[in-house]
């Protein structure tokens, strides 16, 4: 049994490589594509409101999978539209696009908990609205939203499994193809310590971001 797992993981571990891969570049975009979101949505502009509330209502209300799909294979095919995408590119932008607008929920509730005293003492020191977002009420929100943004994240690490659906060779696709090849689900388990493995150092890593940010509250 040693002998067989000693086999296989090379191969399932390649198939990590491009998760995480994929992961980090979504993690990347997500994070400002979702505070632009957030700043669009309270800024007071009503028809941009409009838009981001329609296009997070959009993306939340319909499935990642299906918005795979739909970029993959529905795009290329639509009417004077005719876009095609390579199966990376269709991943990585259905992923940002869905998480982009899940986080905007995360940062927006992380802005609109600060207090109002906080903008009002920036205007009096003249700060412009640019200004008062990046010194004052970003850094604050950050630290207040770590704890959803580190479950988004894990969340994110075992989604990436969708893009099986367009073949991309990923941890998930691998697996699979190891256990039909030789009639064997121990690959299912080599492939479930990985995930757990990169689950934990993800969720320690938010943790010690957050004792780290909560000693500025002392």
């Amino acid at each position: 049994m040693l002998e067989y797992f000693l086999q296989i993981i090379p191969a399932i571990a390649d198939g990590l490589k491009v998760t995480i891969a994929l992961f980090c570049v979504v993690w990347i975009l997500s994070i400002p594509g979702g505070i632009l979101l957030a700043l669009i949505r309270l800024s007071g502009f009503a028809w941009m409101g409009r838009i981001v509330d329609a296009f997070v209502y959009l993306m939340r209300g319909t499935p990642l999978m299906l918005q795979i799909l739909f970029m993959y294979y529905a795009l290329p095919i639509i009417p004077y539209v005719g876009i095609q995408m390579e199966d990376t590119t269709a991943a990585v932008v259905s992923f940002v696009l869905n998480y982009s607008a899940y986080l905007c929920e995360i940062f927006r509730g992380g802005i609109q908990s600060i207090p109002r005293g906080q903008y009002e003492g920036a205007k009096v020191l003249g700060f412009t609205y640019v200004q008062t977002m990046k010194t004052i009420i970003l850094p604050q929100m950050l630290k207040r939203v770590v704890p959803p943004l580190a479950n988004e994240t894990i969340n994110l690490l075992k989604d990436t499994s969708l893009v099986y659906i367009l073949a991309m060779n990923d941890i998930l696709r691998i697996t699979r193809s190891i256990v039909q090849r030789d009639f064997d689900i121990s690959a299912f388990l080599v492939a479930a310590v990985f995930y757990l493995i990169f689950t934990f150092i993800l969720t320690n890593a938010f943790n010690y971001l957050e004792k780290r940010l909560a000693v500025y509250d002392e």
